[in-house]
């Protein structure tokens, strides 16, 4: 399994005791405001339960370091409480964001598991859960846990075929199967997985009766995201704002389907949120921790989303801020996993044209290859865009040298930082051949480019941050090739709607066609997904010198 292969260092290098990192400590200051989430539990203790439930909340909102320290605080308030233990078990285990464990994790799963089994006190929905979670721990763990994942979903299926009407069970089931497949539930084709009906069918029931619950909406989001219908998630996207302030993961979950549909702004301001709520766990709980990760996702998906809406001010002031917040030691830890985020605000510079604060960029420092063969790239892309093609070719051989330098392991999310720099490779080839007159083969390895950047593994947000559609189409609109030009907007706008970028292109396109009628259309919709903009939008690309309007 692709995903499941690649984050397997991730879980060597970051065990759940380096998640956790938050000792019992009375600095929990607005990490509770988690609505009235809550799942009755075989205890007499309200302090063991009230853990419970936070713990079960940060689960299903995948703060899995938080959630572990919220059932210990509950098996300290009732030892007996066997639920507090299958908590701690839980969260220990795989999810699709980490589907991997190491053997620390193994061994203290292992061990939660035999005392929620020991405790002399569990209802029969307790009990069977207990029973199905048996299924997925092994110690000593085997080295491939794959089959232990496909045995706890096979002992969820009866869990939930008995107690399906609980929506806590059902998201439980749901996950199990999710858990098989991470961030493959649908290929590029729109063809499903085969997990993928189930999952729908057992989230869509559920949902239908408790469509505020956290864990479905959330695992619905995740579900339907990269699906030809994403807007089919859109009603539970909306009914988690607002309503866990301090899962800042749950909050910034609806922004995964907003992004989908073109609704940049609404992404925007979600992740604004979650920013908020992490900042606050930041605070409260430090940043050597797992969920440190999460909380670069929020920053990476705000600029992502800003650099579609036009907002050059906001991009770049959160994309400076999330590198900023990484302390050094986090950097050395979790290099293969921050590594290329580092570039973010270069990726912004590109977007907007930025060349000579390009070029006044200092160099990464540190031990950053994948931010370092970035670097080199912008400054290339950079000189080409001012017609210094000399300067463009000696950092052109930089980065070929620097991207030789990338480890494998290096990962942005669900892609290899080689698989992005390969994007980077064909782009800056091809700016490079535009700017030295050789225009077919310019053209040619910049459609390469798209084919790259489109066949990058499904991720949001997407592992190229620019779509290369847009350097394609401006540049054919320069050499007045309107046609193609106008077929690469069209299919950009499927992939990414209603993105200002290429609703300008394309409104270009239609009146060099002498199709008025559509190029009017396109321009007031354009005026309205610009509306937000900070910077005049003369072109899809700033690489394009030479408008017409």
């Amino acid at each position: 399994m692709r995903p499941r292969t690649a984050l397997l260092s991730l879980s060597l290098l970051i065990t759940p005791a380096a998640i956790l990192g938050c000792q019992s400590s009375n600095r929990d200051a607005g990490l509770y405001n988690l609505s009235d989430f809550h799942r009755t539990i075989d205890t007499e203790s309200a302090e063991a339960q009230r853990w419970f439930d936070r713990g079960l909340t940060y689960t299903f909102g995948f703060n899995h370091g938080e959630a572990i320290h919220c059932y210990e605080q509950a098996a300290l308030a009732d030892p007996d409480a066997a639920m507090a233990h299958w908590g701690v078990a839980y969260a220990l285990g795989p999810h699709i964001n980490n589907p991997a464990m190491d053997e620390d994790a193994s061994r203290r799963a292992w061990e939660s598991l035999q005392r929620a089994q020991a405790a002399p006190h569990k209802s029969d929905k307790e009990a069977a859960l207990i029973s199905a979670l048996a299924a997925r721990y092994q110690w000593p763990a085997p080295e491939d846990r794959f089959p232990l994942d496909q045995a706890y979903a096979r002992a969820m299926r009866p869990v939930y075929e008995n107690y399906g009407d609980d929506p806590d069970i059902a998201a439980l089931y749901a996950e199990s199967l999710m858990i098989l497949r991470p961030w493959a539930f649908w290929s590029p084709d729109g063809t499903m997985a085969p997990e993928t009906p189930e999952i729908m069918a057992v989230l869509e029931r559920a949902l239908a009766d408790h469509p505020y619950h956290p864990a479905l909406c959330h695992f619905y989001i995740h579900t339907m995201e990269a699906s030809p219908t994403p807007e089919k998630a859109l009603p539970y996207a909306d009914n988690l704002r607002g309503n866990f302030p301090s899962a800042g993961h749950l909050v910034h979950m609806p922004s995964h389907i907003d992004i989908r549909l073109g609704r940049y702004h609404e992404a925007i301001v979600a992740n604004e949120k979650a920013i908020i709520a992490d900042d606050n766990f930041a605070r409260q709980r430090g940043a050597m921790n797992f969920y440190t990760l999460y909380r670069v996702h929020a920053y990476h998906f705000l600029v992502y989303a800003a650099m579609f809406d036009g907002q050059y001010e906001t991009a770049i002031a959160h994309a400076r801020r999330a590198i900023a917040m990484l302390p050094p030691d986090l950097l050395v830890a979790y290099r293969d996993f921050l590594d290329p985020f580092v570039p973010m605000p270069l990726h912004v510079l590109i977007r907007f044209g930025k060349w000579e604060e390009i070029l006044a960029e200092p160099r990464p420092e540190g031990d950053l290859p994948a931010a370092l063969a970035t670097w080199h790239y912008a400054r290339g892309v950079a000189y080409a865009a001012t017609n210094r093609v000399a300067e463009a070719e000696r950092e052109q051989q930089r980065f070929r040298e620097a991207r030789t330098r990338v480890p494998a392991t290096s990962m942005l999310f669900q892609n290899s930082a080689d698989a992005i720099l390969g994007v980077a490779e064909l782009m800056l080839e091809g700016e490079i051949q535009y700017r030295k007159g050789n225009h077919e083969q310019a053209f040619a390895t910049l459609r390469h480019a798209v084919d790259a950047d489109i066949a990058l593994n499904y991720d949001e947000p997407w592992g190229w941050m620019q779509p290369a559609a847009h350097a394609l189409g401006a540049l054919l609109l320069e050499q007045g090739r309107i046609a193609e030009a106008q077929s690469v907007y069209e299919a950009d706008l499927k992939r990414h709607p209603n993105n200002l970028w290429a609703l300008h292109g394309l409104a270009e396109a239609y009146r060099r066609n002498g199709r008025s009628t559509e190029a009017q259309r396109l321009e007031s919709q354009y005026k309205r997904a610009a509306s937000r903009t900070d910077v005049p939008v003369a072109a899809s690309c700033f690489c394009r010198t030479q408008t017409t309007n």
